[in-house]
Protein backbone atom coordinates (compact mmCIF):
# COMPACT_ATOMS: atom_id res chain seq x y z
CA UNK A 1 0.00 0.00 0.00
CA UNK A 2 1.16 3.33 -0.57
CA UNK A 3 3.08 5.40 2.01
CA UNK A 4 2.77 2.00 4.81
CA UNK A 5 6.66 1.98 6.41
CA UNK A 6 8.74 -0.55 6.18
CA UNK A 7 8.60 -3.37 8.71
CA UNK A 8 11.55 -3.49 9.80
CA UNK A 9 11.70 0.31 11.13
CA UNK A 10 8.47 -0.15 13.19
CA UNK A 11 10.39 -3.33 14.92
CA UNK A 12 13.22 -1.11 15.55
CA UNK A 13 10.93 2.01 16.98
CA UNK A 14 8.50 -0.67 19.04
CA UNK A 15 11.60 -2.33 20.23
CA UNK A 16 12.61 -3.46 23.23
CA UNK A 17 13.16 0.29 24.45
CA UNK A 18 9.36 1.08 24.07
CA UNK A 19 8.85 0.27 28.12
CA UNK A 20 11.28 3.04 28.96
CA UNK A 21 9.77 5.45 26.45
CA UNK A 22 6.06 5.61 27.62
CA UNK A 23 6.27 7.14 30.93
CA UNK A 24 8.09 10.07 29.03
CA UNK A 25 5.53 13.12 28.04
CA UNK A 26 5.69 13.68 24.47
CA UNK A 27 6.14 9.59 23.90
CA UNK A 28 4.22 9.39 20.43
CA UNK A 29 5.65 12.54 18.94
CA UNK A 30 9.17 10.54 19.49
CA UNK A 31 8.15 7.48 18.20
CA UNK A 32 6.31 9.67 15.12
CA UNK A 33 9.54 11.73 14.22
CA UNK A 34 11.61 8.10 14.60
CA UNK A 35 9.38 6.23 12.23
CA UNK A 36 9.29 9.35 9.66
CA UNK A 37 13.06 9.61 9.72
CA UNK A 38 14.46 6.37 9.29
CA UNK A 39 10.81 5.37 6.69
CA UNK A 40 12.94 8.04 4.50
CA UNK A 41 16.74 7.23 5.46
CA UNK A 42 15.38 3.73 4.22
CA UNK A 43 13.91 4.67 1.12
CA UNK A 44 10.33 3.26 1.75
CA UNK A 45 7.41 5.01 0.92
CA UNK A 46 5.97 5.75 -2.53
CA UNK A 47 8.38 7.32 -5.32
CA UNK A 48 7.16 10.45 -7.15
CA UNK A 49 6.35 8.64 -10.03
CA UNK A 50 4.06 6.09 -7.96
CA UNK A 51 2.69 9.10 -6.59
CA UNK A 52 1.92 10.83 -9.89
CA UNK A 53 0.74 7.25 -11.83
CA UNK A 54 -1.76 7.23 -8.51
CA UNK A 55 -2.64 10.57 -8.84
CA UNK A 56 -3.38 10.75 -12.59
CA UNK A 57 -5.61 7.13 -11.92
CA UNK A 58 -7.48 8.46 -8.99
CA UNK A 59 -7.94 11.95 -11.02
CA UNK A 60 -9.43 9.60 -14.10
CA UNK A 61 -11.95 8.15 -11.78
CA UNK A 62 -13.04 11.42 -10.66
CA UNK A 63 -11.73 11.32 -7.20
CA UNK A 64 -10.37 14.92 -7.07
CA UNK A 65 -9.68 15.06 -3.50
CA UNK A 66 -7.97 12.14 -3.66
CA UNK A 67 -5.86 12.77 -6.31
CA UNK A 68 -4.76 16.16 -5.32
CA UNK A 69 -3.75 14.61 -1.96
CA UNK A 70 -1.56 12.49 -4.06
CA UNK A 71 -0.22 15.43 -6.48
CA UNK A 72 0.47 17.20 -2.73
CA UNK A 73 2.65 14.34 -1.64
CA UNK A 74 4.74 14.44 -5.01
CA UNK A 75 5.15 18.30 -4.61
CA UNK A 76 6.90 17.69 -1.56
CA UNK A 77 9.45 15.22 -3.32
CA UNK A 78 9.65 17.81 -6.59
CA UNK A 79 8.37 21.16 -5.50
CA UNK A 80 9.13 22.88 -8.84
CA UNK A 81 7.99 20.14 -11.70
CA UNK A 82 5.32 21.89 -14.05
CA UNK A 83 3.48 18.99 -14.53
CA UNK A 84 2.63 18.12 -11.22
CA UNK A 85 2.09 21.61 -10.33
CA UNK A 86 -0.45 21.94 -13.52
CA UNK A 87 -2.05 18.58 -11.85
CA UNK A 88 -2.30 19.77 -8.34
CA UNK A 89 -4.77 23.13 -10.08
CA UNK A 90 -6.49 21.05 -12.36
CA UNK A 91 -7.48 19.23 -9.17
CA UNK A 92 -8.64 22.70 -7.42
CA UNK A 93 -10.38 23.59 -10.39
CA UNK A 94 -12.70 20.11 -10.51
CA UNK A 95 -13.19 20.58 -7.00
CA UNK A 96 -14.27 24.07 -7.64
CA UNK A 97 -16.76 23.07 -10.04
CA UNK A 98 -18.41 20.65 -7.87
CA UNK A 99 -18.70 23.69 -5.52
CA UNK A 100 -20.82 25.63 -7.81
CA UNK A 101 -22.97 23.16 -9.01
CA UNK A 102 -23.27 22.82 -4.84
CA UNK A 103 -24.08 26.54 -5.20
CA UNK A 104 -21.25 27.02 -2.41
CA UNK A 105 -19.67 29.74 -3.76
CA UNK A 106 -17.39 30.55 -1.39
CA UNK A 107 -15.71 27.36 -1.50
CA UNK A 108 -15.31 27.43 -5.42
CA UNK A 109 -13.80 30.32 -5.30
CA UNK A 110 -11.02 29.46 -2.74
CA UNK A 111 -10.27 26.81 -4.65
CA UNK A 112 -10.32 28.43 -7.67
CA UNK A 113 -8.02 30.98 -6.09
CA UNK A 114 -5.75 28.02 -5.37
CA UNK A 115 -5.72 26.81 -8.53
CA UNK A 116 -4.55 30.18 -10.36
CA UNK A 117 -1.48 29.97 -7.84
CA UNK A 118 -0.80 26.73 -8.44
CA UNK A 119 -0.93 27.70 -12.44
CA UNK A 120 1.19 30.67 -12.03
CA UNK A 121 3.96 28.47 -10.22
CA UNK A 122 3.82 26.29 -13.11
CA UNK A 123 4.10 28.78 -15.80
CA UNK A 124 7.25 30.49 -13.46
CA UNK A 125 8.86 27.12 -13.19
CA UNK A 126 8.36 26.38 -17.32
CA UNK A 127 7.53 29.68 -19.27
CA UNK A 128 5.67 28.83 -22.38
CA UNK A 129 3.67 25.63 -20.71
CA UNK A 130 0.72 25.91 -22.53
CA UNK A 131 -1.68 23.35 -20.18
CA UNK A 132 -1.11 25.60 -17.02
CA UNK A 133 -1.09 28.74 -19.23
CA UNK A 134 -4.61 27.63 -20.79
CA UNK A 135 -5.79 26.27 -17.09
CA UNK A 136 -5.40 29.53 -15.69
CA UNK A 137 -7.32 31.46 -18.18
CA UNK A 138 -10.35 28.75 -17.64
CA UNK A 139 -9.82 29.46 -13.82
CA UNK A 140 -10.13 33.39 -13.98
CA UNK A 141 -13.19 32.63 -16.10
CA UNK A 142 -14.74 30.36 -14.02
CA UNK A 143 -14.37 33.44 -11.31
CA UNK A 144 -15.73 35.95 -13.73
CA UNK A 145 -12.56 37.65 -14.28
CA UNK A 146 -12.62 37.42 -18.22
CA UNK A 147 -10.43 40.70 -18.59
CA UNK A 148 -7.63 39.44 -16.75
CA UNK A 149 -7.70 35.94 -18.40
CA UNK A 150 -7.73 38.02 -22.08
CA UNK A 151 -4.97 40.03 -20.71
CA UNK A 152 -3.34 36.73 -19.17
CA UNK A 153 -3.59 35.44 -22.91
CA UNK A 154 -2.00 38.30 -24.34
CA UNK A 155 0.56 38.51 -21.60
CA UNK A 156 1.41 34.42 -23.37
CA UNK A 157 1.58 36.11 -26.95
CA UNK A 158 3.90 38.54 -26.24
CA UNK A 159 6.27 37.51 -23.79
CA UNK A 160 5.81 33.59 -23.76
CA UNK A 161 6.53 33.26 -27.45
CA UNK A 162 5.54 33.86 -29.82
CA UNK A 163 4.60 30.60 -31.17
CA UNK A 164 1.77 29.46 -33.48
CA UNK A 165 0.30 27.62 -30.42
CA UNK A 166 0.07 31.20 -28.38
CA UNK A 167 -1.65 33.39 -31.05
CA UNK A 168 -4.34 30.50 -31.59
CA UNK A 169 -4.34 30.69 -28.14
CA UNK A 170 -5.01 34.20 -28.06
CA UNK A 171 -7.46 34.37 -30.83
CA UNK A 172 -9.66 31.81 -29.04
CA UNK A 173 -9.81 34.01 -26.16
CA UNK A 174 -11.11 36.94 -28.52
CA UNK A 175 -13.41 34.45 -30.17
CA UNK A 176 -15.21 33.86 -27.06
CA UNK A 177 -15.78 37.14 -26.85
CA UNK A 178 -17.36 37.80 -30.17
CA UNK A 179 -14.60 39.57 -31.58
CA UNK A 180 -14.38 37.56 -34.52
CA UNK A 181 -11.82 40.57 -36.90
CA UNK A 182 -9.37 40.30 -34.20
CA UNK A 183 -9.37 36.85 -33.79
CA UNK A 184 -8.95 36.30 -37.52
CA UNK A 185 -5.69 38.52 -37.24
CA UNK A 186 -4.28 36.07 -34.77
CA UNK A 187 -5.22 33.56 -36.59
CA UNK A 188 -3.68 35.03 -39.50
CA UNK A 189 0.11 35.50 -37.07
CA UNK A 190 -0.23 31.63 -36.61
CA UNK A 191 -0.64 30.91 -40.13
CA UNK A 192 2.14 33.46 -40.87
CA UNK A 193 4.80 31.22 -38.61
CA UNK A 194 3.46 27.81 -39.03
CA UNK A 195 1.26 27.58 -42.48
CA UNK A 196 1.38 24.30 -42.44
CA UNK A 197 0.21 23.59 -38.92
CA UNK A 198 -3.12 21.88 -38.52
CA UNK A 199 -4.60 22.72 -35.47
CA UNK A 200 -4.30 26.67 -36.55
CA UNK A 201 -6.10 25.66 -39.78
CA UNK A 202 -8.86 23.80 -37.95
CA UNK A 203 -9.11 26.98 -35.86
CA UNK A 204 -9.65 29.06 -39.00
CA UNK A 205 -11.48 27.03 -40.40
CA UNK A 206 -14.27 26.70 -36.99
CA UNK A 207 -13.80 30.69 -37.05
CA UNK A 208 -15.30 31.02 -40.49
CA UNK A 209 -17.89 29.02 -40.21
CA UNK A 210 -19.10 30.03 -37.36
CA UNK A 211 -19.03 33.82 -38.91
CA UNK A 212 -20.86 32.46 -42.02
CA UNK A 213 -18.17 31.88 -44.63
CA UNK A 214 -18.77 28.64 -45.78
CA UNK A 215 -16.23 28.55 -48.78
CA UNK A 216 -13.19 29.75 -46.46
CA UNK A 217 -14.60 26.87 -43.52
CA UNK A 218 -14.25 24.51 -46.03
CA UNK A 219 -11.43 25.25 -47.76
CA UNK A 220 -9.49 25.71 -44.33
CA UNK A 221 -10.70 22.61 -42.89
CA UNK A 222 -9.82 20.41 -45.41
CA UNK A 223 -6.26 22.16 -46.11
CA UNK A 224 -6.83 20.61 -41.65
CA UNK A 225 -7.67 17.28 -42.15
CA UNK A 226 -5.18 17.23 -45.34
CA UNK A 227 -2.05 18.26 -42.90
CA UNK A 228 -3.33 15.97 -40.43
CA UNK A 229 -5.82 12.85 -41.83
CA UNK A 230 -6.81 11.42 -37.90
CA UNK A 231 -8.66 14.54 -36.88
CA UNK A 232 -12.09 13.00 -36.38
CA UNK A 233 -14.08 15.88 -35.13
CA UNK A 234 -12.78 18.01 -38.77
CA UNK A 235 -14.02 15.02 -40.62
CA UNK A 236 -17.27 15.12 -39.33
CA UNK A 237 -18.03 19.11 -39.23
CA UNK A 238 -17.07 19.09 -43.04
CA UNK A 239 -19.52 16.07 -43.17
CA UNK A 240 -22.20 18.07 -41.34
CA UNK A 241 -21.30 21.19 -44.00
CA UNK A 242 -22.30 19.01 -46.80
CA UNK A 243 -18.88 17.63 -47.80
CA UNK A 244 -17.72 14.59 -49.79
CA UNK A 245 -15.02 13.31 -47.71
CA UNK A 246 -13.47 9.95 -48.39
CA UNK A 247 -13.83 7.31 -45.61
CA UNK A 248 -10.16 6.60 -44.38
CA UNK A 249 -8.90 4.40 -41.34
CA UNK A 250 -7.49 6.44 -38.69
CA UNK A 251 -6.05 3.35 -36.89
CA UNK A 252 -7.29 2.75 -33.08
Amino acid sequence: MIGSPCPSVVGFVFGGNLMKLVTLRGTVFQIATAVLSLTFLGGCGPTYKELRIEGQHQFAQDQYGAAKRLFDEAHFKSPEDPENLHDIAACCVMLAKGHLADRNHAAAQRDLDRAIDFYDRAINAHPGFKPALMGKNRALELKGQTDEALRSAKWAATFVGPSADQYVFLASEYEQRGDLDTALLHYRQALAMEPDNASVHKGLGMLHHNAGRHDLAVESLHRSLALNPSQHDVVEMLREMGESVPSVEYGP
